[in-house]
């Protein structure tokens, strides 16, 4: 790190003591580059409200303003700074006055430069301290709003994916702006398998954090109540409640403002009204509902949720569904890679869509939507897939007949299980062990099991056990117990997060036992740990 510069100011009312030290000091290797010089205390005063030097050397007695005098002024005026007075032999109750005042040292006339020049040494690694202490402070404040930001964004994500439970995790967060009307934009980038197909990971990250910024920046400027990412090119905005022409022009604004900026194609969804917290699934499904019209249109295209009335979004309707415990189950086959299950799950697809007696473009649009939500959850798997979603939409969309839809949805999917299948069979047991530790970092906070993390990863229970304590050197339940206590230790350190709110963010239903497992990982309560922290 690079050190910094300082600027000293000599005050004296005897020009060769000002000569004197401008020539005997070795200011320079003390990194003091700027030397000032004054002959009294009210030039002083004028050349430290000019300055705002780090360090002050004044002799005591002056005419009109006396060197315990500017003291008492400069001092009130700069925190931390340096102020070293010098005095005669018969001036030693003023010295200590001063000294009563807050100055950092004082010398006796005749000045011992050597003396001096310790005295300024220890000054300059005090500033350096001092400045130092305050980087770090700014650097943890920092961190603690990045991450009070990361908190919020996971509560909001996980609510849209329609889990309520997190709604009691949220009080701590300040977001009453979504207790008033508002409504929900969904920006997703056009041919996203594209995008992801054309560019490595480490590109495709740099071009995403681009688009964040370009979106988060235009959202600040458009008063905007919040705006984050959901998931890999899709982000999240909300607005308070304005007419549709208002939010059609936002919305094509925003079109505009990524293309030109990152020469990149997006469309946006908008929901219909939604009044509180608890409706943010809505509200996301509203808007999805709305980019459908894409597949009939086409890109760079601004689409509202042409039903605004929101007893859709609350209420069941009488006659058909789409079945959306159907997606799930499909979603949750995937994710426990139980692909017997997924197969039947989508044959019973095909019985569900042929009971509600739909249009064509119904049928089509929701088996589209399954096809993209499944083949997001295989890129989830981490694996490089054949083919692009792009071409089994334009069969799909070609489709004469259900049946033909969904064999050609089927057996895209029999496609991406074999290639998951045979990328797993080709791995080596660090490479698997790594997924494993990559999953456990990612669900940490989840209730997972030794079996979970086995059929993912596609071992069985022995020989995963084995294996991974072999290239670990811990247990599965040690490394999940130390990954989730080090988590715990984190959020103590760097959060405001109440103690009694931590367990479930760290994958511990019962606060209790959480609290009784920490201790025996560290010697203290949670508790005890932040107190201790804060105090050292």
């Amino acid at each position: 790190m690079a050190m910094n510069s300082y600027t000293a100011l000599l005050v004296d009312d005897e020009p060769i003591i000002l000569r004197s030290l401008s020539y005997a000091i070795p200011w320079t290797d003390l990194h003091i580059t700027n030397v000032l010089t004054a002959k009294n205390g009210e030039e002083a005063l004028k050349l430290f409200h000019e300055h705002q030097p780090d360090i002050i050397i004044s002799d005591i007695r002056m005419p009109t303003l006396n060197g315990i005098s500017l003291m008492s002024e400069v001092m009130k005026r700069k925190e931390n700074l340096i102020f070293i007075v010098i005095s005669g032999y018969g001036e030693f109750e003023y010295a200590r006055e001063s000294l009563k005042h807050g100055a950092t040292g004082y010398l006796l006339k005749p000045i011992d430069h050597d003396e001096l020049t310790a005295m300024l040494e220890k000054s300059i690694q005090k500033l350096k301290s001092q400045q130092e202490a305050t980087q770090e402070s700014q650097q943890l404040l920092d961190s603690v709003n990045t991450l009070s930001l990361l908190a919020r964004e996971r509560m909001f994500a996980e609510l849209i994916e329609g889990n309520q439970r997190a709604l009691k995790h949220i009080n701590w967060l300040d977001d009453q702006y979504l207790q008033q009307p508002y409504y929900m934009m969904v920006v997703q980038l056009d041919h996203i398998t594209t995008f992801n197909k054309r560019w490595s990971t480490d590109e495709r990250r740099l071009w995403l954090f681009a688009v964040r910024n370009i979106l988060e920046e235009w959202s600040t400027n458009n008063q905007a109540l919040a705006a984050f990412p959901l998931h890999s090119g899709e982000w999240i905005l909300f607005f308070k409640n304005m007419p549709d022409d208002h939010k059609k022009q936002l919305a094509k604004d925003i079109v505009l403002h990524v293309k030109k900026y990152s020469k990149l194609s997006c469309s946006v969804g908008i929901s219909a009204i939604v009044h509180s917290l608890e409706q943010l699934h809505h509200a996301y499904i509203s808007a999805c509902d709305a980019l459908h019209q894409r597949f009939y249109a086409s890109t760079e295209h601004v689409f509202i949720d042409q039903d605004q009335d929101e007893d859709k979004l609350t209420q069941s309707t009488s006659g058909w569904q789409y079945p959306k415990w159907l997606e799930k189950n499909i979603i949750d086959s995937i994710r426990t890679l139980e692909f017997a299950s997924t197969r039947e799950y989508l044959q019973q697809l095909r019985l569900e869509l042929e009971r509600g007696n739909l249009t064509k473009d119904a049928l089509i649009r929701y088996i589209v939507e399954i096809a993209v939500i499944t083949r997001r959850e295989f890129e989830h798997l981490q694996i490089e897939l054949p083919s692009t979603v792009d071409e089994l939409i334009q069969h799909l969309m070609e489709s004469d007949t259900l049946e033909e839809a969904i064999t050609a949805l089927s057996k895209a999917v029999e496609q991406w299980i074999s290639h998951f299948e045979h990328q797993q069979h080709n791995e080596e047991g660090p490479a698997l062990i790594e997924r494993a530790i990559s999953y456990i970092k990612n669900h940490y906070h989840n209730d997972i099991g030794i079996d979970e993390v086995c059929e993912f990863i596609g071992l069985s229970a022995s020989h995963f056990c084995t294996l991974f304590k072999q290239i670990t050197g811990s247990t599965f339940l040690e490394y999940v117990t130390n990954c989730r206590i080090e988590k715990a230790k984190y959020l103590l350190l760097h959060t405001e997060v109440k103690v009694y709110q931590l367990a479930p963010l760290v994958g511990y239903q019962d606060s209790k036992y959480f609290t009784q497992v920490f201790k025996k990982m560290t010697g203290m309560t949670p508790s005890e740990y932040r107190v201790t922290a804060e105090t050292t």
